[in-house]
C-alpha cells in the first residue's frame, strides 16, 4: 500500500499536491533527506515525511472521499504505532484525523503547539522610504548571527539561549551563502534566510530585527528585496507565519504575500 518515494518523484509534481504545495512545501526538503522516513501510495494520493526528531508531515490528497481518507489515515497509523512519533503537521483537518487515529493505537493525546499561515509572493512591492541595502552574510557576521538567532528563538518560542549556542548554525548558513542582513549606514539592523528552494519555490525563515532597530521598516524591505531577487530567478517565495503574531503577519502582506491556507503543529504526550 504504501512506498518510499525520493525528491524527484512524481507525487511532487502531480496536480493535486501542487494544489496545496505552498502549505506542505517543507515536505520537498524532508524528501531530500535520505535518512527520512518518505512514504507515499501508488496512487499518489498520500505523502507521509518524517525527519527523526522532528514533526511529520501528512498530505492527503484533497479529492479523496471520506472513507478512503479514513482508511489510509488508519493504515498509516498502524505502521507507525512504535515509532514514538513526536507530532504530526497538516492541514487543521488532517493532522486532527491522523492525531485521533495514532492516539487511539498509542494512548497518546495531543495538543495544538502552533498555527501556521502559509503564504506565497507572487508579486513583491517593494517598501518605500527604508534606507539600507541587502547583503549576503560573510564570515565576520557569525557572532552577530549567532545573537539575532537567539533573539528568534527567544521571541518565536519563548526559549531563552545564549549567542554561543546558536554558533554552529550560524556558521553553516553563512558559509550556505543563503542568510542575508539589511545594512543601514555600515550597521547590520535585521536578518532573512532562504531555507531552502524547491522547484518552484523558496522557502524564507529566520526573519528578525533587534528590539533597537524595530519600528524602520527593516524587515519589510529586506524581506521584500529577497523576494524580489528570488522572482527575477521565476521562483516564487513562500513562508510559514505564527497565527497568533498579527505584527509578522502584517509584515508580510505589506510586501506581497497572499495567504495560501493553514497548517497546524500538533504535539504528541
Amino acid at each position: 500500500m504504501f512506498v518510499s518515494f525520493g525528491p524527484e518523484d512524481d507525487v511532487l509534481h502531480s496536480r493535486l499536491f501542487i494544489q496545496e504545495e505552498v502549505e506542505y512545501n517543507l515536505i520537498h526538503q524532508i524528501a531530500g533527506d535520505q535518512e527520512a522516513m518518505r512514504l507515499k501510495t501508488e496512487e499518489n494520493d498520500l505523502i507521509f515525511a518524517h525527519n527523526g526528531g522532528y514533526n511529520s508531515w501528512l498530505w492527503l490528497s484533497p479529492e479523496l472521499d471520506e472513507e478512503r481518507r479514513c482508511s489510509l489515515v488508519r493504515q498509516l497509523a498502524e505502521m507507525l504505532e512504535d515509532r514514538g512519533l513526536p507530532g504530526v503537521n497538516g492541514t487543521p483537518e488532517t493532522g486532527k484525523l491522523f492525531a485521533d487515529a495514532y492516539g487511539e493505537l498509542t494512548g497518546k493525546t495531543y495538543q495544538v503547539r502552533m498555527m501556521m499561515e502559509a503564504y506565497h509572493c507572487p508579486q513583491v512591492q517593494l517598501p518605500h522610504g527604508v534606507s539600507g541595502k541587502l547583503h549576503q552574510a560573510e564570515p565576520g557576521d557569525i557572532p552577530l548571527i549567532a545573537g539575532y538567532l537567539a533573539g528568534f528563538v527567544q521571541d518565536c518560542f519563548g526559549m531563552e539561549s545564549a549567542p554561543e549556542d546558536h554558533l554552529d548554525y550560524a556558521g553553516a548558513v553563512t558559509e550556505s551563502g543563503k542568510l542575508r542582513l539589511w545594512i543601514d549606514k555600515d550597521q547590520p539592523v535585521s536578518m532573512v534566510n532562504l531555507a531552502h528552494q524547491s522547484a518552484r519555490h523558496a522557502r524564507i525563515n529566520e526573519v528578525y530585527t533587534p528590539h533597537e532597530f524595530r519600528k524602520h521598516g527593516y524587515a519589510s524591505a529586506a524581506v521584500a528585496a529577497l523576494c524580489a531577487e528570488l522572482l527575477s530567478r521565476d521562483i516564487t517565495p513562500m513562508l510559514y507565519a505564527d497565527a497568533a503574531n498579527p505584527d509578522s503577519n502584517k509584515v508580510y502582506q505589506s510586501v506581497g504575500f497572499k495567504r495560501t491556507g493553514s497548517i497546524v503543529d500538533l504535539r504528541f504526550q
